[in-house]
C-alpha cells in the first residue's frame, strides 16, 4: 500500500525518522492524501442526508441574504481555485511544451485532488442552497467540515511556509493557490459563526433566537447570552422569555405520546385479561368466590378508609388490585426514541474521551521524567489534552441538554395525560382518587420522571465506565486490580438490599403525602366552617399526625441514602487500597512510581463519578418505579362507558329511557331502577320526588356520568346542563356565559335580560368584564345560579337538563326566570327541557311531571292527571299545597336563597367573599360607569388570557380599582436574602449545622492527607531505585494510606447522618409554621388567594424543603470544601499555578453573578407559573360534569396546554441557562488544565514527576468541582426560594388570638343577650365603613330576622358576631362580656351557625359532628334523632364510624343539611345564627328542619339571615338593614303597619296581599 501511494504522490508516503527531530515534519505525500481525504470523506458521507430535504421538499426557499451570498461567492472562488489547479496541471503536462516522457509528467495526486475539490465545492454550493429550505440556514455538517479541513490543512501549510522561509518554493502557482484556498476556507468558517436570518424568519428569531441560531451558537448556547445579560440587568418576567420551539410545545409532544400510549395500554389490557383468565382457571370454588366478591363490593364504601388505598385499588383493579402493567415506560421510550438515541451517541463519545485524559497524563509524566524527550512532544500532549477536554465538554453539554429537555417533555406529557384522563375517568376511579391525590400525580410523580431522565443513561454508561476503568487499571497494575473488582462485587448485594428497603419506604411516604394533600384540600375548601366552628386545632392535629408519619418515612429513606452514599464514596478508595496493597505485596519488585500511582488515581477519580451516580440513579429509579405504578394505575384505569347513551335518529323522542338501570359504580345498589320514559321534543318535563329519590341521578344518567347496569338511553340533539351547585370559572362574567362560543351581541343581551342579570351588571364594578374569583367567590348564590343558567341558554342546545336551577333564587326572580326562560313563553320554549325541581307552583305549567320514588318512576303524566289520580303526587300537594294559601304570586319553594333583589350570601362551602364583594362595590362606586364605557370596545379575550397566565397586561385605560379580585402571585426579585439561609439553618439547628461543617472539613482533611501521603509514597520509587524496598516502609505507607481513607468514609457518613436528622427537623418546623399560620390568617386572605396557590406551597414547595434543599446544601458544602482543599494541593505542588488562579477566580466570579441572577429568577417564574396549572386542574375537576355535558373537553385540553406551555417557557429557559453556564465554565476549566500542563512542560527541568502528576490530576478534578459549585450555588438559591415562598405565607397577618388570658365565665353565654353599641366595621383600614354605627339590643331567647337588599350588611353583621371581621369602633357585648376582649375560639365555640350550604369533611360521621371528641355517643345519637337522621345512620353498616367521602359526596344534599343541623343541636349553645338553610331540599325536609329549629332552639336567641320573608314572619322582631345602617327594627306586625322599607319588600313578595286575603 505505501508503495502504491509513493507512486501516486511521486514522493515518499511515510518516513518515521522525520518525527524523531527537535523540529519534526510530516511527509508531503501523507499531507496531500490522508489529511486531504479525511475532511472530504466526512463531507461526502454526510452531504447526501442533507440534500434529501431539497429533493423532497415542496416548501418555498427563503430569501437571499448578504451572508448567504457571501458564502456562495467564497465557495465559487474555491471552485475556481480547484479548477485553476487542475487546468494548471493539464497545461503543465499537455501544453505547448510537453515533457518528453510520461514518467516525468505530474503525479496522479495533482489530478485527483483538484478534481475531488472541484466536486466538493460544487457540493458545498448545493448544501448552502438546501439550507434555504430550513429555518436555521447554517449547516452543522459544513461547520465541522471547515474545522476538519483547516486542522488537516495546517500541517501542509506549515510545511510549505517552512520551505518558503528557506527559499525552497519550486512550485509557486500551486503554493499560491493553496494559500488562497486556505484563506477562503478560513473566511467561510468565520462567516459560519454568524446566524443567517432570512427576512421571513426575522420575527420568529425575535420570539425565539434558537430556531435561527448558527451551529456554533447552538453548541455553545451563545444565542442565550442576550437573555442572561437581560436577567443580570433586571429581574426577568414572563414577557421577557422567548417562545418555545414547536417540537417542545405541549400539543406536539403529547400527540406523539398519546398515540404510543393508546397502543401500549391496549396491549397491557390484553395481558391483564390473560392474567385474569389464568387466575380464574386456577380458582377451585367459583361459587364461594363470587359470593365473597359480591359481599366485598357491597361493603367497599364502609371499609374504604380502614385500608383506604389497598381496598380502593382492589376495587378498581379487581383481583388483588391488578391493573394494566408495564406499559408506561414502553410508551415513553417509543415517543422519545430519537432523543434517547442522540443522547446515547453524545454520551458514548464523552465516555470514551474521559479515558484519554489519564493516558495523556501518563505520557506527560513520562515526558517530564525523560530528559531526552523532545519539547514538541510535551507541547503536543498539552494541546491534545486541551482539545480532548474541549470536545468532551461540548459532547457532555449536548448530552445534558437532550436529557433535561427529555425530562421536561416527560413531565409535560404526564401532566397533560393526567389532565386528559381526569376529563374521561370513570366514577369508580374518580372516587378512588381525591383531588389532592390526583394533583400529586401531576406534581410529585411527574417531577420524579423529570428528575430521573437526567441520569437514566448511567444505567449503561456507569457500567461501561467502570469496565473501561478496570481494563486501563489492569494495564497499570496487572492482576492486582482483581482485588478491587472483588470489593465491588461484594458491594452489589448490599446495594440491592438497600434499594428494596428504600422502595417500600418510598411507597409509604407517597401514601402519607397523598393523605396530607387530600386533607389540606378539604381544609382550604371548607376553611370558613373550620373558623366558624373553631375546629382548626382538630384539623391541625390530624395533618400533624400524617406529616409525622411522612417525615418518619423520609428520615428512614434519607438514612438509607446516607449509607448508600457512604458505601459508594468508600468504594473507589477501597478499590484503590485493595489494588495498591496487592500490587506491592505480590512482588517485592513492584514499587509504586508517579506514573503508575497518578494514572491509577486519575482512573480511580473517573471511577468515582459512575460509582457515585449509581446510588443516586438507583434511588431515583426506586422513587420513579413507585410513581410509574401509581400513574399506570390511574392512566390505565377505565373511562366512562358511553355505550349506554345512544344517538339513534329513528326514535321519535328527544330523550328515551329503555328499561335503564344506572348506579354510581359497579357492584352497588342502582340509583336509577328500570326506568322507561319518553320525553317528546319541545316538552317541558318536571321531575319531582323526595331527597334521595334519584332526581339528580336521573340527570346524571342522561349525561352519561353513571355506570350502566342494564338498558340504554337514546338522545337526539345537543345538550346543555345547569347543575344544582353552580360551577363558575375563574374568568370574566362574559366568558362564563359565552363558555367558548362566539359572541352574538343581540342574543347575548337577550340572555342577560331573560336571566335577570342586567341589574347585577349595574352593581358589578366591571360590568360583564368583571373577573369572577375561584369558585365564584365574589358572587352571591343567586348570581352564580343565574350565570349558570345563562351559560346554558346562550349555548342554544336542543336538550336542557336543569337540576333545580330555581333553588337559589327567590320567588320574584324565580317567577321571572320561569316566565322568561323555562316556561311556555320563555327563551327555551320549543326546546326539550328536563327540570328537576322542589317547587310546586310552576308544576301546572309543565307538559308532563315525572314522580320518582327510590330511583324508579312512580307516576307520570300532566299536572291535572296526577292530581286526579290521587297518588303520591296528590298527597304531596295536599300536604304542602296549603302553604301557598291564596297567594298565587308567591312561590312556595324549598331552597330559594334570595329575597327580592337580594342576592344570597356566598355559600360557606365556596369560601364566602361577602367582604370582598362589598369592597369591590365600594371601591368601584365612582368609576364603574366610566370604566364600563372604556372597556366596551375591548375584547374579553385578552382578559381571559391574562387570568390564565397570571399576568395583567397594561391597557390604555386602567380597570377600576377592585375589578381584579385574584391578584398576580407575589414573587420576590433580586438576590435571595442571606437571612433566608440563616432561617433554614436555624430550623435545622445551629448545633447540627456546626457539627456537619466540622465533619465535612475532617473528611476533606483526611482526603488531602491521603493525596500528599500518596505523593510521598511515589517518591520512594526514586529513593529506593535499584534497591530492595523495605517491608517495614511498605507496610507503614500502606497502613497510613488505609487509615486515612477509612477516616474519610467515617467522617462523611457521620456528616450525612447528622445533616439528614437536621433536615428532617427543619422540614417539620417549616411545615408546622406554614400550617399553623394558614389556619390563623383571616378569611379575606382565602377570598383573594386561589386554593391552587396555597396548595402549591404545601405540595411542591414542601417537597423541595423535604428533599431538594438538604441535598443541595450537602453538595454545595461538599464542593466548596473540596475546591479549597484542591487549590491548596495544586499550589503546594506548583506555586506558579497561583498566577492562573487569579484570572480564573475573576472569570468564575463574573459568570456566577451573571448566571445566578438569571437562574434564580427563572426558578421563581417556574414556581409562580406552576400554580395556575393546579388551579385550572382543580377548577376542571370540580366542573367535570358541566364540561362533559357541553362537550368542551377539547377546549379545556387546549387551555391546559397553554397554561403548561407558559410554565414550560420558564423551565426550558432555566435548562438552557444551565448549559450556557456549563459550556463557559468548562472552557475556562479546560484552560486551567492546559496552563497546568503547559507549566509542567516549560518548567520540566525544575519539577519532579510526582509533583507534575499531583498538579495535573488535581487540575483535572477542579474543573468539574468548580462547575458543580456554581451549579450548586444556583441550585441552592433557586431551591431556597421554596423556603422564601413558605416563609411568605408564615408572615401573613393573623386574625386575633384563639385563646387569651381573659376567658369568659364557665357556661357563657347563659342568657343569650346581645347588645350592639355604635358598631362600625370596615374591610381594610384604607376603605370606607360598611357598618355605620349599629346600635341595638337583642333580648334573651328572642327570635330576630335580619333582612335587607344586596350590600345592606347582613353578612357583615354575621361576620362581626363571629369576629370574622373586626370592629373599627363600638362594641358587641354578649351576656355582659365584650366579645373583642376574649379569644376567638372562646367566642366561636359559644355561638353556632347553620350555614346555607353544608360542608362536610372526609372522615367518620362522628368526626364531622364532634372533631374534638367532647361528646358521648349517647349525646350524638340524640342529636341525630332530633335531626331525623338516626334511622338512616342506624341502617349504615358502620353507624357513627361510617366514612364520609371528600366533601360528603356519598350523602345527598338533604342528608348533608340535616347533618349540619345535628352539629348545631349537639353544641347546645344559647345563640344560633341561621343562614337560610333549606336551599336544596324537598318540602318534607324543609318542614322537618323548620320544625326542629322552632322546637329545639326555643330557649335560644336566634338570628335568621332571611332570604325569603315568609320564613321570618313569625319572628319576635325584624331588623331591616340598608347601606350598613339599621333602618327599621321592630315586630313584623308593626313594621307592616308603618309601611316603610319592610312593607315594600313584603308587598313585592306578595306577603301583604296574602295577609289581607286571609283577613
Amino acid at each position: 500500500m505505501p508503495v502504491l501511494l509513493d507512486e501516486f504522490c511521486g514522493s515518499i508516503f511515510w518516513n518515521a525518522s522525520l518525527l524523531d527531530l527537535p523540529q519534526p515534519d510530516l511527509p508531503l505525500c501523507f499531507e496531500q492524501t490522508v489529511l486531504v481525504w479525511i475532511p472530504l470523506g466526512f463531507l461526502w458521507i454526510s452531504a447526501p442526508w442533507k440534500l434529501l430535504p431539497m429533493l423532497k421538499s415542496r416548501t418555498n426557499k427563503s430569501s437571499l441574504t448578504k451572508i448567504y451570498l457571501t458564502k456562495q461567492v467564497l465557495t465559487a472562488l474555491l471552485l475556481l481555485t480547484a479548477m485553476a489547479d487542475l487546468v494548471f496541471t493539464l497545461a503543465e503536462d499537455f501544453g505547448q511544451y510537453p515533457h518528453p516522457t510520461p514518467a516525468s509528467r505530474s503525479p496522479a495526486v495533482q489530478y485527483t485532488n483538484p478534481a475531488l475539490y472541484t466536486v466538493t465545492w460544487f457540493l458545498v454550493l448545493l448544501l448552502h442552497d438546501t439550507q434555504r429550505c430550513h429555518q436555521r440556514r447554517d449547516s452543522g455538517v459544513l461547520f465541522l467540515f471547515w474545522i476538519l479541513s483547516l486542522l488537516c490543512g495546517v500541517f501542509q501549510l506549515q510545511t510549505l511556509i517552512r520551505k518558503a522561509l528557506l527559499g525552497l518554493v519550486p512550485d509557486l502557482p500551486r503554493f499560491s493557490l493553496f494559500l488562497i484556498s486556505y484563506g477562503l476556507q478560513l473566511l467561510l468558517l468565520l462567516i459560519s459563526t454568524f446566524s443567517d436570518v432570512a427576512p421571513e424568519t426575522e420575527e420568529m428569531a425575535k420570539r425565539n433566537p434558537e430556531v435561527t441560531a448558527s451551529f456554533l451558537s447552538s453548541i455553545t448556547f451563545g444565542w442565550y447570552s442576550r437573555m442572561v445579560l437581560q436577567g443580570y440587568r433586571k429581574p426577568l418576567e414572563m414577557e421577557d422569555l422567548w417562545d418555545l420551539k414547536e417540537d417542545v410545545k405541549t400539543q406536539h409532544i403529547f400527540s406523539r405520546f398519546d398515540r404510543c400510549m393508546r397502543t401500549e395500554v391496549r396491549r397491557a389490557r390484553r395481558e391483564l385479561e390473560r392474567r385474569c383468565r389464568k387466575r380464574r382457571s386456577h380458582e377451585t370454588a367459583p361459587e364461594l368466590r363470587n359470593g365473597l366478591s359480591k359481599a366485598w363490593s357491597q361493603d367497599v364504601l364502609v371499609m374504604e378508609e380502614k385500608h383506604p388505598k389497598r381496598k380502593r385499588e382492589e376495587e378498581a383493579g379487581g383481583h388483588s388490585g391488578d391493573y394494566p402493567k408495564a406499559w408506561l415506560v414502553k410508551a415513553l421510550v417509543r415517543t422519545f426514541a430519537g432523543n434517547l438515541l442522540k443522547s446515547v451517541a453524545f454520551k458514548l463519545v464523552q465516555d470514551l474521551l474521559v479515558f484519554c485524559s489519564p493516558q495523556l497524563l501518563k505520557l506527560l509524566i513520562s515526558f517530564v521524567a525523560d530528559p531526552t524527550a523532545h519539547a514538541w512532544q510535551g507541547y503536543s500532549y498539552t494541546v491534545l489534552l486541551f482539545i480532548t477536554a474541549l470536545v468532551q465538554s461540548i459532547c457532555l453539554q449536548q448530552y445534558f441538554q437532550l436529557c433535561f429537555v427529555l425530562g421536561l417533555n416527560l413531565r409535560t406529557v404526564l401532566m397533560v395525560a393526567v389532565y386528559k384522563k381526569a376529563l374521561t375517568v370513570s366514577n369508580t376511579t374518580r372516587k378512588m382518587y381525591t383531588l389532592g391525590e390526583t394533583v400529586n400525580l401531576m406534581s410529585a410523580d411527574a417531577q420524579r420522571f423529570m428528575d430521573v431522565a437526567t441520569f437514566i443513561h448511567h444505567l449503561w454508561s456507569a457500567p461501561l465506565q467502570i469496565a473501561m476503568c478496570i481494563i486501563f487499571l489492569w494495564w497499570e497494575l496487572g492482576p492486582s486490580v482483581l482485588a478491587g473488582i472483588g470489593v465491588m462485587v461484594l458491594l452489589i448485594p448490599i446495594n440491592a438490599l438497600l434499594a428494596t428497603k428504600a422502595k417500600s419506604i418510598q411507597m409509604r411516604n407517597m401514601r402519607s403525602k397523598d393523605q396530607r394533600m387530600k386533607i389540606m384540600n378539604e381544609i382550604l375548601s371548607g376553611i370558613k366552617i373550620l373558623k366558624l366552628f373553631a375546629w382548626e386545632p382538630s384539623f391541625e392535629r390530624r395533618v400533624g399526625e400524617i406529616r409525622g408519619q411522612e417525615l418518619k418515612s423520609l428520615l428512614h429513606f434519607t438514612y438509607l441514602q446516607a449509607i448508600s452514599i457512604f458505601i459508594f464514596t468508600c468504594s473507589p478508595f477501597l478499590v484503590s487500597v485493595a489494588s495498591f496493597t496487592f500490587y506491592v505485596l505480590v512482588d517485592e519488585k513492584n514499587v509504586l512510581d508517579a506514573q503508575k500511582a497518578f494514572t491509577s488515581i486519575s482512573l480511580f477519580n473517573v471511577l468515582r463519578f459512575p460509582m457515585a451516580m449509581l446510588p443516586m440513579l438507583i434511588s431515583s429509579l426506586v422513587q420513579t418505579s413507585v410513581s410509574t405504578e401509581r400513574l399506570e394505575r390511574y392512566l390505565g384505569s377505565g373511562d366512562l362507558d358511553p355505550s349506554a347513551i345512544r344517538h339513534d335518529s329513528c326514535v321519535d323522542c328527544a330523550v328515551q329511557f329503555s328499561e335503564a338501570s344506572f348506579a354510581w359504580e359497579q357492584g352497588v345498589e342502582p340509583a336509577i331502577r328500570a326506568v322507561t320514559l319518553q320525553i317528546k321534543p319541545g316538552h317541558l318535563v318536571a321531575v319531582v320526588g323526595a331527597v334521595g329519590a334519584g332526581k339528580s341521578s336521573l340527570v346524571s344518567a342522561v349525561l352519561g356520568e353513571m355506570e350502566n347496569l342494564q338498558g340504554h338511553i337514546n338522545i337526539q340533539g345537543s345538550m346543555a346542563y345547569v347543575p344544582q351547585q353552580p360551577w363558575i370559572q375563574n374568568a370574566t362574567l362574559k366568558d362564563n356565559i359565552l363558555f367558548g362560543s362566539e359572541l352574538e351581541e343581540a342574543r347575548y343581551q337577550r340572555v342577560l335580560e331573560a336571566c335577570a342579570l342586567l341589574p347585577d351588571l349595574e352593581q358589578l364594578p366591571g360590568g360583564d368584564l368583571t373577573e369572577i374569583g375561584e369558585k365564584g367567590i365574589n358572587l352571591s348564590g343567586g348570581q352564580k345560579q343565574r350565570i349558570s343558567l345563562a351559560r346554558a341558554v346562550y349555548s342554544n342546545a336542543d336538550i336542557y337538563l336543569l337540576d333545580d336551577p330555581l333553588s337559589a333564587v327567590d320567588a320574584h326572580v324565580g317567577k321571572h326566570l320561569f316566565e322568561k326562560v323555562l316556561g311556555p313563553d320563555g327563551l327555551l320554549s320549543g326546546k326539550t327541557r328536563l327540570l328537576v325541581t322542589h317547587s310546586i307552583s310552576f308544576l301546572p305549567m309543565t307538559d308532563e311531571i315525572v314522580v320518582l320514588v327510590a330511583g324508579a318512576v312512580s307516576e307520570r303524566g300532566s299536572y291535572n292527571t296526577l292530581v286526579a289520580k290521587g297518588g303520591v303526587f296528590a298527597q304531596l300537594l295536599s300536604t304542602y299545597g296549603s302553604q301557598e294559601g291564596s297567594t298565587p304570586e308567591e312561590e312556595v319553594t324549598v331552597g330559594a336563597a334570595e329575597d327580592l333583589d337580594e342576592a344570597a350570601e356566598t355559600s360557606m362551602e365556596e369560601a364566602p367573599a361577602d367582604a370582598v364583594t362589598m369592597t369591590l362595590k365600594r371601591e368601584a362606586s365612582i368609576q364603574q360607569r366610566a370604566f364600563r364605557r372604556s372597556l366596551s370596545t375591548k375584547s374579553s379575550k385578552s382578559l381571559r388570557e391574562a387570568v390564565h397566565t397570571g399576568e395583567v397586561r397594561p391597557t390604555d385605560k386602567q380597570p377600576a380599582t377592585g375589578q381584579r379580585l385574584i391578584e398576580k402571585e407575589a414573587m420576590e426579585t433580586g438576590r435571595v436574602k442571606f437571612s433566608l439561609y440563616l432561617r433554614y439553618l436555624r430550623a435545622v439547628g445551629l448545633r447540627f449545622s456546626v457539627w456537619v461543617l466540622i465533619f465535612y472539613g475532617a473528611h476533606y482533611a483526611a482526603f488531602m492527607g491521603s493525596s500528599l501521603w500518596l505523593s510521598a509514597w511515589t517518591d520512594d520509587s526514586l529513593e529506593y531505585k535499584n534497591q530492595t524496598y523495605p517491608p517495614a516502609q511498605r507496610d507503614m505507607r500502606l497502613g497510613v494510606f488505609g487509615v486515612l481513607g477509612l477516616a474519610q468514609a467515617v467522617f462523611l457518613l457521620t456528616a450525612i447522618l447528622l445533616s439528614a436528622r437536621g433536615a428532617a427537623q427543619a422540614s417539620r418546623m417549616l411545615h408546622q409554621q406554614l400550617l399553623s399560620n394558614i389556619l390563623r390568617v383571616p378569611m379575606s386572605f382565602f377570598d383573594t388567594t386561589p386554593t391552587g396557590r396555597i396548595m402549591n406551597r404545601f405540595a411542591k414547595d414542601i417537597l423541595t424543603v423535604d428533599e431538594a434543599i438538604p441535598m443541595s446544601f450537602r453538595m454545595w458544602l461538599n464542593c466548596f470544601i473540596a475546591i479549597i482543599c484542591t487549590l491548596l494541593l495544586i499550589c503546594l505542588a506548583t506555586p506558579y499555578f497561583a498566577i492562573v488562579i487569579i484570572p480564573l477566580g475573576i472569570a468564575y466570579f463574573f459568570l456566577l453573578r451573571f448566571y445566578v441572577s438569571t437562574s434564580r429568577q427563572l426558578r421563581r417564574l417556574d414556581s409562580t407559573t406552576r400554580s395556575p396549572i393546579y388551579s385550572h386542574f382543580s377548577e376542571t375537576v370540580s366542573g367535570l360534569s358541566v364540561i362533559r355535558a357541553y362537550g368542551h373537553q377539547g377546549r379545556f385540553l387546549k387551555q391546559n396546554d397553554c397554561i403548561v406551555d407558559n410554565n414550560q417557557k420558564s423551565i426550558y429557559s432555566w435548562i438552557v441557562s444551565n448549559r450556557w453556564l456549563a459550556v463557559r465554565l468548562e472552557c475556562i476549566g479546560n484552560l486551567v488544565v492546559f496552563f497546568a500542563a503547559l507549566l509542567a512542560v516549560t518548567e520540566r527541568d525544575f519539577l519532579q514527576s510526582g509533583i507534575v502528576g499531583l498538579s495535573i490530576s488535581s487540575a483535572l478534578n477542579i474543573t468539574q468541582t468548580l462547575n458543580w459549585l456554581v451549579r450548586m450555588t444556583s441550585e441552592l438559591e433557586t431551591n431556597i426560594v421554596a423556603v422564601e415562598r413558605v416563609h411568605e405565607y408564615t408572615e401573613v397577618e393573623n386574625e386575633a388570638q384563639w385563646v387569651t388570658e381573659q376567658r369568659p365565665p364557665p357556661g357563657w353565654p347563659s342568657r343569650g343577650e346581645i347588645q350592639i353599641t355604635d358598631y362600625q366595621v370596615r374591610y381594610r383600614p384604607e376603605l370606607d365603613l360598611v357598618l355605620h354605627g349599629l346600635t341595638c339590643e337583642i333580648g334573651s331567647t328572642e327570635k330576630v330576622g335580619v333582612v335587607g337588599r344586596t350590600g345592606s350588611g347582613k353578612s357583615s353583621l354575621t361576620n362581626c358576631l363571629f369576629r370574622i371581621l373586626e370592629a373599627a369602633g363600638g362594641t358587641i357585648v354578649i351576656d355582659g362580656v365584650d366579645i373583642s376582649t376574649i379569644g376567638l375560639h372562646d367566642l366561636r365555640r359559644s355561638l353556632t351557625i347553620i350555614p346555607q350550604d353544608p360542608v362536610l369533611f372526609s372522615g367518620t360521621l362522628r368526626m364531622n359532628m364532634d372533631p374534638f371528641e367532647q361528646y358521648s355517643d349517647e349525646e350524638i345519637w340524640k342529636a341525630l334523632e332530633l335531626a331525623h337522621l338516626k334511622t338512616y345512620v342506624l341502617a349504615l353498616p358502620e353507624g357513627l364510624s361510617y366514612q364520609v367521602s371528600e366533601a360528603g359526596e356519598n350523602l345527598s344534599g338533604g342528608q348533608k343539611q340535616l347533618l349540619c343541623l345535628a352539629r348545631a343541636l349537639l353544641r347546645k349553645v344559647k345563640i344560633l345564627i341561621l343562614d337560610e338553610v333549606t336551599a336544596a331540599v324537598d318540602l318534607e325536609t324543609d318542614t322537618l328542619i323548620q320544625t326542629t329549629i322552632r322546637q329545639q332552639f326555643a330557649n335560644c336567641t336566634v338570628l335568621t339571615i332571611a332570604h325569603r320573608l315568609h320564613t321570618i314572619m313569625d319572628s319576635d322582631r325584624v331588623m331591616v338593614l340598608q347601606a350598613g345602617c339599621i333602618m327599621e327594627y321592630d315586630s313584623p306586625e308593626r313594621l307592616l303597619q308603618q309601611q316603610g322599607l319592610f312593607y315594600v319588600m313584603a308587598n313585592n313578595a306578595g306577603i301583604v296581599r296574602a295577609q289581607t286575603t286571609v283577613l
